[in-house]
């Protein structure tokens, strides 16, 4: 009796904290039913997650060899190790012709690790940040977690579904913003912000007080015109990127951000005693990533025609309806013709058709049941086999 008893009583104390009760990131369990299919034995074409299907640059994987070769893999400075920091800086002159001072330079784990430490470091816990639907669901969920409310902006297509500083301040004006976050390309439109529209929405942000945040994630991956970072129109915008997409580095899990310089000692204390350092040999594939930037583009190519054989033959499978695809290696389709439930008709397509893609709720709580998402990060054979079998099942 005193045991059971004891029992309960440290159940009670092991509760789940209120602030971890966030929904999952819905990609990740597609992923796992996904796997179960294939563990029994059938071939799944994945279009579930933006995970390029190509590896890191050869010349990531050489240093990292080299790097073992050498011996030790110790911390480093937890602002990153110099030389990475000074390479970013120089990507920054080279690709966009801004100049970033390596001091303003933060290497994180990850995208994910940077929005921890911006949200931190920008914000207080109950402060209201805006953030665009459809979009990434971790903005979000993250920002809940951490205490922060996070605020969506319905995109429309007037606007090309981009946010614009109208629909920022008419939102200010119901109740006071601390920040904003947006992202270009964008997660999981695919669509982009023009230098103009960026610009704007820059300086109305600012004009009000409200604390910008870019994440810059999918640049490197424009078709229709190039990517602008938020770092040339703005000393006080925080940028947030990473090697995961561009550089096919996900699981290497390195990424970096460009930061005021008020903020670069207060986010180094947090990194110090949040993680001490980004891992070492992550860094060092990293910085020697840049010098693959040839074969990068290559694969850039092959998600081009990836996008060419969606664009074209989605249409003739009854798929006929998505955002415009300016960036970024994914297709948001309106689905709305054939469900009023995505999560189910994604369910669907995986279970009988073999295809993983997306539901729209895990990106757009209020109209997601109308969409899904699609990632054309794969080769270009299975996006021709995606769409044969995408028509087939539809009929």
């Amino acid at each position: 009796m005193h045991d059971a008893t004891l029992r309960n009583r440290l159940g009670q104390w092991l509760e789940p904290s209120r602030r971890s009760d966030v929904p999952p990131f819905m990609v990740m369990d597609v992923m796992a039913a996904a796997a179960r299919i294939e563990a029994a034995g059938g071939h799944v074409i994945h279009m579930e997650v933006g995970q390029p299907a190509a590896g890191a640059p050869k010349t990531a994987i050489a240093a990292a060899h080299a790097a073992l070769e050498a011996g030790r893999i110790d911390y480093t400075s937890a602002l990153g190790i110099p030389s990475l920091r000074a390479r970013i800086a120089r990507h920054y002159r080279d690709a966009y012709g801004c100049d970033v001072s390596p001091d303003r330079i933060v290497v994180t784990t990850g995208s994910s690790g940077g929005f921890i430490l911006a949200f931190l470091s920008m914000f207080e816990p109950g402060d209201r940040v805006a953030v665009t639907v459809p979009g990434y669901p971790p903005y979000r969920h993250i920002l809940t977690a951490l205490g922060c409310e996070p605020v969506l902006i319905e995109t429309t297509n007037e606007t090309r579904h981009a946010l614009t500083g109208e629909a920022l301040l008419a939102a200010h004006r119901k109740a006071p913003l601390k920040g904003v976050l947006v992202g270009s390309p964008a997660n999981p439109t695919g669509t982009m912000m023009s230098r103009e529209a960026l610009a704007g929405l820059i300086i109305a942000a600012e004009d009000a007080g409200i604390r910008f945040i870019s994440d810059e994630i999918y640049h490197g991956l424009d078709y229709a015109f190039p990517a602008v970072t938020a770092a040339s129109l703005s000393d006080h915008a925080l940028v947030i990127n990473s090697f995961s997409k561009y550089f096919c580095m996900t699981g290497w899990r390195v990424g970096w951000m460009v930061v005021p310089d008020v903020l670069v000692r207060p986010i180094e204390r947090l990194q110090q005693n949040l993680s001490i350092s980004v891992p070492s040999l992550s860094q060092i594939a990293a910085e020697a990533a840049f010098d693959g930037a040839a074969e990068m583009e290559e694969i850039k190519h092959g998600y081009q025609e990836n996008r060419r054989i969606l664009i074209e033959g989605l249409p003739k499978a009854g798929l006929s309806k998505f955002l415009p695809a300016d960036g970024a290696f994914y297709l948001y389709a309106d689905v709305s013709d054939f469900t009023s439930d995505s999560f189910e008709f994604a369910k669907q397509m995986l279970e009988q058709a073999h295809v993983a893609v997306t539901p729209g709720l895990d990106f757009d709580p209020i109209h997601g049941r109308s969409f899904i998402r699609l990632s054309y990060a794969r080769s270009p054979d299975e996006m021709r086999e995606a769409v044969d079998r995408i028509a087939h099942w539809l009929k």
